[in-house]
C-alpha cells in the first residue's frame, strides 16, 4: 500500500457557495470534504461557454506578509488562461492558514505532507471530473510549498502533463528547520526522516512531462546554487528562468508562465 493512497470513491460531499459570471468566465466557489475530517475550499475558473478545455492546478504559495498568501494568488492568471479555454482549480492548503507555521512542529512535518499530497490527488480528481476537461491536456502550476509538494504529487500521480514550479526548494528542511529550531541529533534525525519526501528526492520522477522553473535572482529562501541543484536533479525536457526580483517573483515571470503553459496545452 503506497503512503498516498486514498479511497477514491469515498463521497466528497460538494457543497456550493457562489458562482459569478463575466467577461466570458464563470467563477465557482465550492467546499468539499477530505478523508481526514475537514472540508476545503476551492474555486473552478472556467469559460462561460463550458467548451471542452485543457485542465490547470494551481496551488499557491506561503507568505502571511502577502495578501495572496491563499488560493486567491492565481486568480488573475486563471482567468487569463480561461480566455484561451483553459479550466482551472485554485485550492486550499495547510498553509492556507497564516499562522500555520508556527502551530506545526518537526512532529507533524511527515504526516502533514503525506496528507497534503493526498489532498492534491483528490484535487486532480475534483478538476478531471469537470465537465468539459480533457484530460490528456493537465497542467500544474505551483509556488514556493505549492511547487514542493507539486513535484511530491507528480512523483506518485503522472495525471499532469507539465509542470510549471515557482521558486521551490529542493529540500523541506530548507524552510522546516526554520521554526522550530533544532540541534544536534534531532535536526539529523528530522533531516534523515523526511529526506524521501524531499522535492530533490522526487524531481526526476516527473520526466517525461515538460517542467519550468522559474526562480528570482534575489531569492533569500532559495538562493541560487540551491535553486541549480534542484534543476539538475530534473530529466529532460526542463528549463530553467531567472527573474530580476525576489521570492514572490514578477509580471515577467507570470507572463511567461502564461505563454508556456498555453504552449504546453495547445491553448488558442
Amino acid at each position: 500500500m503506497s503512503l498516498f493512497d486514498y479511497d477514491r470513491h469515498a463521497p466528497l460531499d460538494l457543497r456550493p457557495v457562489h458562482t459569478k459570471r463575466a467577461d466570458g468566465i464563470a467563477r465557482e466557489l465550492f467546499t468539499y470534504a477530505t478523508p481526514f475530517g475537514y472540508r476545503r475550499a476551492a474555486e473552478i475558473i472556467r469559460p462561460e461557454n463550458n467548451a471542452r478545455g485543457a485542465a490547470i492546478l494551481f496551488v499557491h504559495w506561503y507568505e502571511p506578509a502577502s495578501p495572496d498568501s491563499h488560493r486567491t494568488q492565481f486568480i488573475s492568471e486563471a482567468g487569463t488562461l480561461a480566455q484561451r479555454g483553459a479550466i482551472s482549480l485554485l485550492i486550499e492548503t495547510m498553509w492556507s492558514d497564516r499562522d500555520w507555521f508556527l502551530k506545526r512542529t518537526q512532529a507533524d512535518d511527515y504526516e502533514n505532507s503525506r496528507r497534503q499530497v493526498i489532498e492534491l490527488r483528490l484535487a486532480l480528481d475534483l478538476l478531471l471530473a469537470q465537465p468539459g476537461v480533457d484530460a490528456r491536456r493537465v497542467a500544474f502550476i505551483g509556488h514556493d510549498f505549492g511547487a514542493m509538494y507539486g513535484v511530491l504529487l507528480g512523483s506518485v500521480d503522472p495525471r499532469a502533463a507539465c509542470y510549471a514550479l515557482m521558486a521551490g526548494t529542493p529540500r523541506f528542511p530548507d524552510w522546516y528547520l526554520y521554526y522550530p529550531k533544532l540541534e544536534g541529533a534531532a535536526r539529523d534525525e528530522f533531516i534523515a526522516h523526511i529526506a524521501p519526501l524531499d522535492p530533490i528526492t522526487n524531481v526526476a520522477q516527473l520526466s517525461p512531462a515538460p517542467l519550468l522553473f522559474q526562480f528570482a535572482a534575489n531569492d533569500p529562501h532559495v538562493p541560487r546554487e540551491r535553486a541549480q541543484e534542484f534543476f539538475d536533479a530534473a530529466r529532460e525536457p526542463k528549463e530553467i528562468r531567472w527573474y530580476d526580483t525576489g521570492h514572490g517573483l514578477n509580471a515577467d515571470a507570470t507572463r511567461e508562465r502564461v505563454e508556456w503553459v498555453s504552449q504546453q496545452l495547445r491553448l488558442v
